[in-house]
């Protein structure tokens, strides 16, 4: 009785967060006297909050209308304030809870469960269970624990009491419970063991996604925000109409983010994202470039509330959103890039580059393609339907490029069964193989008469740096061996030639050119270029030959190129020929300035550097090509003082103009802890070059812990310019003497 009387004390000596729901006598059926009535229950938000790892939602903080989130498997309590004393002796009580979107239920069914209370320590399994705890007065203590493989949803309670004469009430809480997937539930599906991987794949709400070029990795900052107000519901939505998952299947982790990798794009449905790969600013009218967003809040809150695609999204915007939902749901999840990552359109494991005589790829000809870069999820569950091998990490992907049974989506596919190239394993797992170890064929179009002439195979580059944050830190984590073996070993020959057996696309042409040697080329790049800053490009030749001359003629080019590999505008072009003597060293220098390459920039400034040389007295072609990328500044962010929870505090964040000429129109756009919408900063005046953009703002933490702020800056003349700064923040001195309470 002691405990009781410390807990009545514990709650009602707070009451300002302590809210029970009224007695509503139009949600009570039937009167009859003596009959026990429930007049409200209190969720117990803050010890569910900590127990099930769910105090941060919106749901369970706003200040009217509070829900309770849980998490499935686990046990909360509920406190129940009756019109009199429980008395076993002589009260029935038994609790129906039910998905509260499903129009039509039965009895007990996927979509609903009664239960009845049961005795203090009863051991119940697996199952729905309600057993007693204990009560102070009219306040009745219970514990709860919903069936650990149960639909993920907002559940509804109604709690029925009987007397054994057999008169009875019914009492429907106004208030639902989200029940979530449970990582930290040994017999959950998506259990994840160790707290660490728990922290970072569910709990975090910002971090890095990675961008750039193979050779110049660029991290960017993400603002998942899956706590924050209309996430959670907007997540279900998606899986309930969008995704059309229904019944038992919203139980089902591998339905569930299968269906998720379609509804985050519009294609096939009224998804979240609208996708635009356009190179011109003028492309992306009536929307939102990519490369503005800081984070998935605007872009949900936004989605949900008009229920109408946003524009617009490249892939990491489809991952940082995918990766909120998944969270939100209780499904660990984390965004991952893959660095020269191949988008195989016929199936043959082969990524077939078709170019003219002077090195330009011929697009109506060319159907696959390389990006620089790619970004997609993982998530991690079981495969029940594969063996337990193959649980683990398993890649889903939502931007849209090729159909998985007629649906613009892809996975969950094992990444256990990509590495051992089990192509004919559900989902899409041929799709990521050739995403991350196709072989690149180089090609030759000298006319319609003419043959295609094989330059070089490529077996090395698809799939390089593949790329998520580090736990813990804001480091980077190089991944690359989950999804394949090693470069160059047998190994990964033998499951690139199993997969080539198992595949039911095999016309993929394995002809090299007559081994020559003699003539070597070698690109020189400098690593480090501030956009702003001239550059050179430099190839070096040389004639190992020791006895024969050799004449070599080729253009060297440098053209603009979007991420996904398309070819922009030509920058600059210089052809040569050069008579090579024996053991001769050539080099071809092409200085390409500011003015050459400003104005023909497409979205990441990042450019495509290729040789074609001919050989002329062997008729041998070489071809080369590279990415590179010049660097954009850094946004600094400085916060006044030591950030304390509940108060608010003043941040700056600062920019400077690496150009020759002046920065117009220039915006921050900002998302960190407190701000429930994206905020939004013009500045009034033009930076000067070398000059910097200012703004400063307010912010009120709403918890203790490590938080993450994410900026963006866009101008006239410049964009994708971005920063973070991860922080702590300190409790307040008087909630810190309650805790030690």
């Amino acid at each position: 009785m002691e405990y009781f009387k410390n807990l009545w004390r514990y709650y009602f000596g707070r009451k300002q967060k302590y809210i029970i729901v009224p007695f509503q006598p139009d949600v009570i059926s039937g009167t009859r006297q003596g009959v026990l009535a429930v007049q409200g229950i209190d969720f117990c938000i803050e010890t569910n909050g900590e127990n099930h790892h769910t105090s941060k939602f919106n749901l369970m903080t706003r200040n009217v209308d509070r829900c309770l989130v849980v998490r499935r498997g686990q046990a909360f309590k509920l406190d129940i304030l009756m019109n009199r004393p429980y008395d076993a002796t002589r009260d029935a009580i038994s609790f129906i809870f039910y998905v509260g979107d499903v129009e039509k239920r039965g009895p007990s069914d996927d979509t609903s469960a009664a239960v009845a209370l049961l005795e203090k320590g009863s051991e119940t399994v697996g199952s729905w269970s309600a057993v007693y705890e204990g009560q102070v007065d009219s306040h009745l203590m219970v514990v709860v624990t919903p069936a650990v493989d149960c639909i993920v949803a907002a559940w509804k309670i109604d709690v029925d009491t009987k007397l054994v004469t057999g008169e009875s009430l019914s009492y429907t809480h106004p208030q639902p419970v989200y029940i979530l997937f449970n990582p930290w539930c040994l017999n959950d599906s998506v259990y994840m063991p160790g707290p660490n991987h728990r922290e970072e794949y569910v709990q975090e709400d910002g971090g890095l996604m990675y961008r750039g070029v193979y050779n110049r990795i660029k991290p960017s900052p993400w603002n998942y925000a899956q706590y924050e107000k209309d996430i959670l519901d907007c997540a279900l939505y998606l899986v309930r109409e969008v995704g059309k998952v229904k019944g038992r299947a919203r139980s089902d982790p591998i339905r569930t983010v299968r269906a998720l990798s379609a509804a985050v794009n519009v294609q096939d449905d009224n998804g979240v994202l609208f996708g635009n790969w356009g190179s011109e600013l003028s492309d992306y009218n009536g929307g939102t470039h990519p490369l503005k967003w800081v984070g998935s809040l605007s872009i949900l809150q936004k989605y949900y509330e008009k229920k109408k695609p946003v524009k617009y999204a490249q892939c990491w915007v489809y991952a940082g959103v995918l990766t909120t939902i998944c969270r939100a749901l209780g499904i660990p999840c984390r965004p991952v890039t893959g660095y020269d990552a191949a988008h195989d359109s016929q199936g043959s494991l082969t990524i077939d580059i078709i170019k003219d005589e002077e090195g330009n790829t011929l697009e109506e000809f060319t159907r696959d393609s390389v990006w620089n870069y790619h970004v997609w999820n993982e998530v991690w569950m079981e495969r029940p339907d594969l063996g337990p091998e193959y649980g683990g990490w398993q890649a889903i992907d939502s931007t849209p490029q090729e159909t998985s049974e007629d649906i613009y989506r892809l996975g969950p596919a094992s990444l256990r069964a990509v590495r051992e190239a089990e192509l004919q394993r559900p989902y899409d797992v041929s799709y990521v193989f050739a995403q991350v170890n196709a072989d690149k064929v180089l090609w030759k179009y000298s006319g319609e008469i003419q043959p295609l002439k094989l330059m070089a195979r490529d077996t090395t580059s698809i799939g390089q740096y593949i790329s998520t944050k580090a736990i813990g830190t804001m480091e980077r984590e190089d991944i690359t061996d989950t999804y394949k073996y090693p470069e160059r070993t047998w190994e990964e020959r033998e499951t690139m030639e199993k997969a080539l057996r198992k595949s039911e696309s095999i016309f993929a042409r394995y002809y090299l050119n007559d081994a020559f040697n003699d003539v070597l080329f070698d690109f020189e790049l400098r690593d480090d270029i501030k956009i702003g800053q001239d550059f050179s490009v430099v190839l070096h030749i040389n004639n190992r030959s020791m006895v024969t001359p050799h004449q070599v003629k080729g253009v060297l080019r440098v053209d603009t190129v979007t991420y996904t590999g398309k070819t922009g505008d030509g920058v600059k072009r210089k052809e040569f020929d050069i008579n090579l003597a024996p053991e001769a060293k050539e080099v071809v220098t092409l200085m390409v300035t500011f003015d050459d390459y400003f104005k023909k920039l497409v979205d990441q400034a990042s450019f495509n550097i290729a040789c074609l040389a001919t050989i002329v007295d062997k008729q041998f072609d070489y071809f080369a090509q590279d990415d590179f990328r010049v660097r954009n500044p850094d946004i600094k962010i400085e916060i006044d003082g030591k950030p304390i929870s509940h108060q608010e505090m003043n941040v700056t964040v600062r920019v400077e103009n690496p150009l020759p000429i002046p920065l117009k129109n220039g915006k921050f756009y900002i998302q960190g802890p407190g701000l429930d919408q994206q905020l939004k900063i013009e500045l009034n005046e033009n930076v000067a070059p070398g000059e910097f953009a200012t703004a400063q703002f307010k912010l009120t933490p709403p918890w203790g812990g490590r938080h993450q702020i994410s900026a963006k800056f866009t101008s006239k003349e410049i964009r994708d310019i971005d920063g973070f700064k991860t922080f702590m923040v300190a409790a307040p001195a008087e909630l810190n003497g309650i805790a030690s309470a």
